[in-house]
């Protein structure tokens, strides 16, 4: 959906608002970068400024959340990658 910004501003902030993406899930799913659903945002806060504080809240959330995603992401391919299994030093 790479149509009207204004409309696709508003569709990515009710994505945003209902779902609980992330900015990276929601470029993915409407098919532009993460610069765009920043830019979109922007013109969410003159359009619909009340949609616009609830995507707030998520994104926040989100950016709060966002170390323990990673940590966890880390530990997900560490426990499936078997040749790293030893520690170092020891055979």
């Amino acid at each position: 959906m790479k149509g009207d910004p204004e409309e696709r501003a508003a569709a990515v902030g009710r994505y945003i608002a209902e779902s609980g993406a992330t900015v990276r899930a929601a470029a993915a799913v409407f098919g532009v970068s993460k610069s765009t659903i920043w830019k979109d945002q922007h013109r969410l806060r003159r359009q619909n400024p009340g949609l616009w504080a609830e995507v707030q809240a998520v994104v926040q959330k989100n950016k709060a959340e966002r170390h323990l995603r990673g940590g966890e992401a880390t530990r997900r391919k560490y426990l499936h990658e078997p040749s790293c299994t030893a520690p170092h030093g020891t055979v």
